[in-house]
């Protein structure tokens, strides 16, 4: 989930609303309230204050944080960035998910997409998921629902993704969902004083809808 577009001097208040259960809705109602998205073992749902010190314990350590964006580095921190998801899914460029385990309401990670073109036909979108969960194919079933909703709900003509070219797992990880590397984006990405280079990662959403008809995307969306 590199060069995530929240920053911690943006932050401001955080509302206890966020808890609210959402009522019923369809799926085109995104921008009033996030749907529900669920797989056979993961459900992701929007994000809620009290997931701050979850998400805090879990992507925050060394593992997870080194080719990411510097995470926030306190509970009260990943609060206010939780405030700011809010803010800007409530302008209509943006959506962050919090990835849960079936049957469990604890936050172990996130989804995010982010609209780069008027309308969303181009967005980006990143992911960060607890090391423990690492190798255990929730990130696939999460990331097909996430793409689902991408191209199905948002309407996205292309969806990309940087990945460092050191990270491994996350290159491996995107090119298992149907990804195609179309670049390297040279010294693109600092980290812990370090220009790193990335890999540039697209879909195109006539590309996900073949793969999604020969059977591979079998994550169901469930709207809540």
């Amino acid at each position: 989930m590199e060069k995530m577009p929240y920053r911690a001097e943006l932050g401001m208040d955080v509302f206890d609303a966020f808890d609210t259960p959402a009522p019923d809705i369809t799926s085109s109602d995104w921008r009033q309230h996030l749907p529900v998205l669920h797989g056979r073992r993961v459900t992701l749902r929007e994000l809620r204050a009290s997931d701050a010190a979850p998400l805090f314990a879990l992507l925050t350590t060394e593992e997870v944080a080194r080719f990411i964006s510097p995470p926030p580095t306190t509970v009260e921190g990943f609060a206010h960035f939780i405030a700011w998801t809010h803010r800007q899914w409530a302008n209509g460029t943006y959506a962050c998910f919090a990835v849960t385990l079936a049957g469990h309401d604890t936050a172990i990670g996130i989804f995010q997409v982010r609209e780069s073109e008027p309308g969303f036909a181009t967005a980006e979108w990143g992911f960060a998921l607890g090391s423990a969960f690492w190798g255990t194919g929730l990130f696939q079933e999460g990331a097909e629902l996430v793409l689902r909703f991408a191209f199905e709900t948002l309407g996205v003509h292309r969806l990309e993704a940087r990945a460092a070219l050191k990270n491994g797992r996350g290159n491996g990880a995107l090119r298992k969902v149907g990804a195609v590397q179309e670049g390297v984006l040279r010294r693109s990405f600092l980290r812990h004083g370090e220009y790193l280079d990335q890999a540039l990662y697209a879909i195109v959403d006539e590309e996900w809808r073949a793969t999604a008809r020969g059977g591979s995307v079998s994550a169901d969306v469930v709207v809540h």
